[in-house]
């Protein structure tokens, strides 16, 4: 017996114990929810309404059904793709996501620094609690980009744009799918604000994970960098700031503004798609909001093959919502999308274990992409045709 014995060598470190064992991203989200606060976990985790829509964009990818050819030579493999006329590492771009720090006081700086890390995009949110000029000099070799609402606010959202070409940001993404703020039940429940309120209910919660709460007060204080007063709830920042009067001509001024190349996101038909790039856009994302905002929504990757057909090379389409492994990501690319946004993904391993955790994530998500594709027979992202995966249907 003695032969078969091989203990692991004992970690004393927890957070590097937490994230050695951790294999996928569900396993990251396990350990994400048990070391913050239910309303943060929620408020990550969460959708709008009944969570249908939350659902229906993973089931779409549990219906993926891979085809792959044998007896390829898959012993080198490229995972590279040109994002935006720019190599990336990965068909992956690391999404904007709101009050990062929230989440882990060390925020969307580490998420920044583990994108350059990978070699990959990241997108910073307006309502991040980094400014766009501290990120930049916080994460030099990222390749950053800047996300935007259409704001009541139209001279503040134009200071930002600016703010962030000066800071050398070399894309905005412009979030078109939010017009009001979408029923984040979870929140309403949890009584969510921003920053979180120390109530009884929290106070309770808090208490079973110290470590959060101990971050939290010694560390900056939380605040938007866009906004730097707000003591609500996100639904009511949202009604507040976001226009629902937004048009096509306000996408043709935000083109007219921003010198860089324009993403934008939220796009949840071809008709949107064509109607978004021929007012300037580079890029779009199919997206509904991961399920945040209008529930019942249509499942992007479901509508992913026909607004890639719509828009053909005209621009790069991109494709968000449940994306949880890199061969969620590898079968998206098949089905015609440049790249995936991951947003959960990555937040899971921020709470779960900070910088450290976000990248463990990218590295999981990096190792599924390159298997997978070694397993299809695929030796670039080129090879990812839509004859390598099919659609199955529900419920089979």
């Amino acid at each position: 017996m003695a032969a078969l014995l091989r203990p692991r060598p004992l970690e004393l470190d927890g957070t590097r114990r937490r994230l050695a064992a951790a294999a996928t991203v569900a396993d990251l989200r396990r350990a994400a929810r048990r070391r913050v606060p239910r309303a943060v976990f929620d408020y990550v985790d969460g959708g709008a309404g009944d969570e249908l829509s939350l659902a229906r964009n993973r089931a779409a990818f549990a219906r993926i059904e891979f085809r792959p050819r044998v007896l390829r030579d898959v012993s080198a493999v490229d995972t590279s793709a040109a994002v935006l006329g720019s190599p990336s590492a990965l068909p992956l771009v690391l999404a904007p996501t709101g009050f990062t720090r929230m989440m882990h006081h060390e925020g969307e700086v580490a998420v920044a620094r583990a994108a350059g890390r990978a070699g990959i995009p990241y997108a910073l949110s307006t309502l991040g609690t980094t400014s766009a000029a501290e990120l930049a000099a916080a994460a030099p070799g990222t390749r950053r980009w800047f996300q935007l609402y259409l704001w009541r606010d139209r001279d503040r959202s134009e200071e930002l744009v600016r703010r962030a070409a000066d800071a050398g940001y070399e894309a905005l993404v412009l979030t078109v799918d939010a017009p009001v703020a979408g029923a984040r039940l979870r929140d309403v429940r949890n009584g969510m604000t921003l920053p979180p309120a120390l109530t009884a209910r929290t106070f309770v919660d808090g208490a079973l994970r110290p470590g959060w709460w101990l971050n939290l007060l010694t560390t900056a204080p939380l605040e938007f960098a866009s906004l730097r007063q707000w003591g609500g709830t996100v639904a009511e920042l949202a009604d507040q700031m976001f226009d629902p009067a937004a048009s096509l001509a306000d996408l043709a001024q935000v083109r007219a503004l921003w010198p860089g190349k324009l993403v934008v996101k939220g796009v949840q038909s071809a008709e949107d798609a064509l109607s978004v790039v021929e007012a300037g856009a580079d890029a779009v994302v199919v997206s509904n909001h991961g399920g945040r905002q209008l529930d019942r929504a249509p499942v992007p990757l479901e509508e992913l093959p026909a607004v890639a057909e719509a828009i053909g090379s005209r621009a790069e389409v991109y494709v968000d919502g449940g994306v949880r492994s890199g061969a969620d990501a590898v079968a998206a690319v098949c089905l015609g999308a440049t790249a995936v946004l991951v947003g959960r993904a990555y937040l899971y391993g921020l709470m779960a274990g900070g910088g450290a955790g976000v990248r463990r994530a990218l590295d999981i998500l990096g190792a599924e992409v390159r298997q997978t594709m070694q397993l299809l027979g695929a030796t670039s992202v080129k090879d990812l045709t839509p004859e390598r995966v099919r659609l199955r249907p529900s419920g089979r």
